[in-house]
C-alpha cells in the first residue's frame, strides 16, 4: 500500500561550457518536491551545435521549459492513478500521446521564435521550409517525472538516464540497444520526432522501492569515459558520496567534476539528480531547492 504523504527529494545539478565552445548549448532544470500536488520534474537538454543547429541552445532551452509544463501536468494527473483503470490510462497517456504533446510543443516554441526573430538579412530571401527551420533549434532531450505512486521519464537522442534503486542496483533504463554512431542521434527537430521518444513507465506500488537516485546527464558526461562501465562507475561513486557526505558536499565538488569530464569529451557537459533521502527524519529532509543553469 503506496503511503500518501509528500515524500522529499533533494536535487543537484550544474553545466559547464566545453573547451573550445563559443556557446553552451545545455539546459537543465529540477522543480518540485514529489508531493502529489507537487510532482518532481527534471529534465537536461543538449543543443546540437554547429552552423547547422545555429540555435540548438535556445531549441535545448525551449525543450526543457516545455518539457516542465507538461510533466508536471502529467504528475498531478497521476494523484488519482490508484482509481481503477486510471494507471492503464496514464500509462498509455504517457507512451503515446505524451511524445506527441511535448514535440508539439517544442515545434510551437521554435517557430513561434524563428516567426519573432527573421533576421533583416533575410528580408527577400526564399522563405525556408518548415523543417529547414525546425533544424535550426535541434536539440536532445531527457526529462523524469516522480510521484509519491509513478516514476516516469523519456529520451529523444543521446544522453543517460541512470537509476540507482533502493538496493543498490544500478541500471540504465532508456540506453538504446544500440549506442548512436559518433554525433549522430535522434533530435525534437526530426521528422515524426515522437515516434523516437522511449519511455520508462515505474509505477510505486511500495514506497521503501522508490528509486533512492535519479541521475539524468548530458553525453559530454558519458563521452568522456572510455567505455560505459566507466560511466557507470561515475553513477555508483556519486550514488556512495551522497551517501556519505549528503548533497552540500557533493553540489560543491560537482562543477569540477563536470569540468573534468568535459576536458576529455570537448563537450558541454551537464548533470542533474535526485536523490531520496533516508533513515530516520528522512521525510523531513527539508525543502527542495530550485535549480536551473543560467545561460552562457
Amino acid at each position: 500500500m503506496v503511503t500518501l504523504g509528500v515524500r522529499r527529494w533533494e536535487t543537484l545539478g550544474d553545466s559547464v561550457q566545453g573547451v573550445n565552445k563559443r556557446h553552451n548549448q545545455d539546459w537543465y532544470a529540477c522543480e518540485g518536491t514529489g508531493g502529489s500536488d507537487d510532482p518532481l520534474v527534471l529534465a537536461v537538454a543538449d543543443g546540437h551545435g554547429s552552423a547547422k543547429y545555429a540555435r540548438s541552445g535556445l531549441g535545448a532551452r525551449f525543450a526543457v521549459d516545455r518539457f516542465l509544463l507538461r510533466a508536471a501536468e502529467f504528475g498531478r494527473a497521476a494523484r488519482d492513478c490508484h482509481e481503477p483503470g486510471r494507471l492503464a490510462r496514464l500509462m498509455a497517456y504517457a507512451r503515446d500521446d505524451f511524445p506527441r504533446a511535448l514535440v508539439h510543443d517544442w515545434r510551437e516554441a521554435a517557430l513561434g521564435h524563428w516567426a519573432r526573430n527573421r533576421s533583416v538579412a533575410d528580408e527577400g530571401a526564399r522563405e525556408p521550409e518548415q523543417d529547414e527551420k525546425l533544424v535550426l533549434y535541434g536539440t536532445t532531450l531527457i526529462g523524469a517525472v516522480l510521484t509519491p505512486w509513478l516514476f516516469v521519464a523519456w529520451q529523444i537522442g543521446d544522453g543517460d538516464l541512470a537509476v540507482v534503486d533502493h538496493d543498490g542496483v544500478l541500471r540504465r533504463p532508456l540506453a538504446p540497444a544500440e549506442e548512436d554512431l559518433g554525433d549522430e542521434t535522434e533530435s525534437l527537430c526530426g521528422p515524426q520526432a515522437w515516434r523516437a521518444v522511449r519511455t520508462h513507465w515505474a509505477p510505486v506500488f511500495d514506497e521503501a522501492r522508490t528509486p533512492r537516485l535519479v541521475v539524468l546527464s548530458t553525453d559530454g558526461l558519458s563521452k568522456s569515459f572510455a567505455s560505459a562501465d566507466g560511466y557507470r562507475e561515475f553513477v555508483a561513486g556519486l550514488d556512495g558520496r551522497l551517501a556519505a557526505e549528503g548533497t552540500e558536499g557533493v553540489r560543491a565538488a560537482l562543477p569540477e567534476w563536470l569540468r573534468e569530464a568535459s576536458r576529455y569529451s570537448g563537450d558541454d557537459t551537464t548533470l542533474a539528480a535526485a536523490l531520496r533521502p533516508v533513515g530516520p527524519g528522512s521525510q523531513d529532509a527539508g525543502a527542495m531547492d530550485t535549480e536551473r543553469k543560467t545561460e552562457t
